[in-house]
């Protein structure tokens, strides 16, 4: 039954995208639709009966074979080269040359660009992944301080009051010989009051260097090489992790991505300089995001100098069960030390593209997913309760400074143009227009009991009345829905009516900002 109604909802866009492309086309000639429509009307048709066709049996309309991007394109790609094919044929067979070519193939082209765009926008929906984190904070501004004042304002930033008065000849020559004595001075100040005789010091980025060590717990474990050439960096630490004793300590280095594009800004004569760094971003930042292109940046890459911002790499170490104890600038890289503290978190290397869908409390108490566009860096899920021990809290609960969120993601959120893969969940059903807002199961279990029995009764909405009220706490939150919902119940419209057109005067006006 699924898939017949698939068959047909593809069927139908199918021969809407088909007409579009071929009005469009037919628009752009001199005639236009006067001359044009009625005499390439019979190749429309005959294009049209064989495009559905042949999709049909090759299977671009079916639902069990466009699985992934590479699925889809290679289905949509043959199909439509052989439907443009045997209509070619048909036309010739039939001695009729006195069509548009211009029509003719522009309107196989721009149907199968639709075709594409439209599909890879459905496997973005269904292949979103799932993600929990409380977003705290909705950006006022777009400019944050540099991550360099942030790492400064951090406890533990490198600054510590216990040292140790001897430390192992071996260890320190290990460390200078690698780095140097000015460095290797900065790391021992940094890590030397929790060294033992169960530390080891490398510089790998090998998993199996990490897995041969020959003790079989270590208390202290030092990569001096930089993260970002590790290839499979979540495997890596995962066995760091696996090495390490209960409470045990690791230490690494990675150059950010603000080092990394300080450091290309400052290589290059001016100009020269942006050019190199917008291609290096392209490559190195964009490439491995997208599916038809991870290919070729490993191509290109083979893994090596990943580019990592400071809360991915954060993330990571988080992921695989550490707890950051400091953070520290030495020379160009920014220093890290954590402490084992639980098993890792299995992701198997997770990929991050620009969708995600948050799990989030439905009608009924059932878990839905709710569609946003990425405005935070990858594994920024992993270190809120980092974030909220390092950062100072705004009223209404909002982080002053979050590291997590990108920079064009702050754009985005002041634009609301985050919120906009919501609309999914509202012609899917899950969400009204107007209503409470859709919280995570952590945030849903702050909210009194008789407060969570009543708004599940309800579809969460894509305004919430927050917007409305502008409450300032959880408390003021709840009461705040807790209202709505009782008006709800005596006027269902023109509540929703009233909450709508005021919410919407406060974001425009006196810039709202949820909580």
């Amino acid at each position: 039954m699924e898939k017949r109604k698939f068959r047909t909802i593809t069927l139908l866009a199918d021969i809407i995208i088909l007409a579009i492309s071929f009005l469009a086309l037919v628009w752009t000639k001199p005639a236009s639709l006067r001359l044009y429509l009625p005499s390439h009307t019979p190749f429309f048709l005959v294009l049209a009966l064989i495009w559905i066709i042949v999709s049909l049996l090759n299977g671009k309309m079916h639902r069990g074979r466009i699985i992934n991007f590479t699925t889809l394109f290679y289905r949509v790609l043959t199909s439509n080269i052989i439907s443009v094919s045997i209509t070619a044929l048909v036309m010739y067979s039939f001695r009729d040359y006195d069509y548009s070519r211009t029509i003719v193939l522009g309107t196989a082209l721009l149907a199968t660009a639709l075709e594409l765009i439209f599909g890879s926008v459905y496997l973005a929906f269904k292949k979103a992944i799932v993600q929990d984190y409380e977003e705290y904070e909705k950006y006022k501004t777009y400019k944050m301080p540099s991550e360099y004042d942030l790492v400064r304002g951090v406890n533990w930033n490198g600054d510590k009051k216990e040292e140790h008065s001897e430390v192992s000849p071996g260890i320190a020559m290990a460390i200078e010989k690698e780095v140097g004595s000015e460095i290797a001075s900065a790391i021992l100040r940094m890590t030397c009051s929790n060294f033992t005789d169960r530390t080891a010091v490398l510089s790998t980025t090998t998993v199996f260097n990490i897995t041969s060590l020959v003790k079989e717990k270590y208390d202290y474990i030092i990569n001096l090489h930089k993260i970002n050439d590790i290839k499979k960096l979540d495997s890596f630490l995962d066995a760091v992790n696996h090495k390490l004793a209960v409470k045990g300590f690791f230490f690494c280095c990675v150059e950010t991505k603000d080092q990394r594009k300080h450091r290309l800004l400052k290589k290059y004569p001016p100009l020269l300089n942006y050019i190199y760094y917008f291609f290096d971003f392209i490559v190195k930042r964009i490439f491995p995001k997208l599916k038809l292109t991870r290919g070729i940046y490993f191509f290109l890459t083979h893994g090596e100098n990943t580019v990592l911002s400071r809360a991915e790499t954060l993330g990571r170490l988080s992921r695989a069960g550490f707890r950051i104890k400091q953070e520290l600038f030495i020379g160009n890289l920014l220093c890290i030390e954590v402490r084992k503290i639980d098993e890792p978190c299995f992701l198997n290397e997770r990929v991050y593209g620009p969708l995600i869908a948050l799990s989030r409390v439905g009608k009924n108490g059932n878990m839905i997913k709710v569609y946003k566009l990425r405005t935070m860096h990858p594994y920024s899920e992993f270190i809120q309760d980092y974030v909220y021990e390092q950062y100072e809290l705004k009223d209404g609960g909002k982080f002053k400074n979050d590291f997590r969120i990108t920079s064009w993601g702050a754009i985005c959120r002041q634009i609301w143009l985050d919120e906009l893969p919501m609309l999914m969940n509202f012609f899917r059903g899950d969400m009204k227009f107007v209503g409470v807002r859709p919280l995570s199961r952590h945030y849903f279990e702050l909210y009194r009991k008789d407060v969570q029995e009543r708004r599940i009764k309800y579809k969460p909405g894509l305004i919430p009345p927050f917007y409305a009220d502008m409450p300032a706490d959880l408390e003021g939150i709840q009461a705040s829905e807790i209202k709505y919902l009782d008006s709800f119940d005596k006027h269902p419209f023109a509540t929703d009516f009233r909450y709508f057109w005021k919410s919407g005067w406060n974001i425009l006006f006196r810039k709202a900002r949820s909580n």
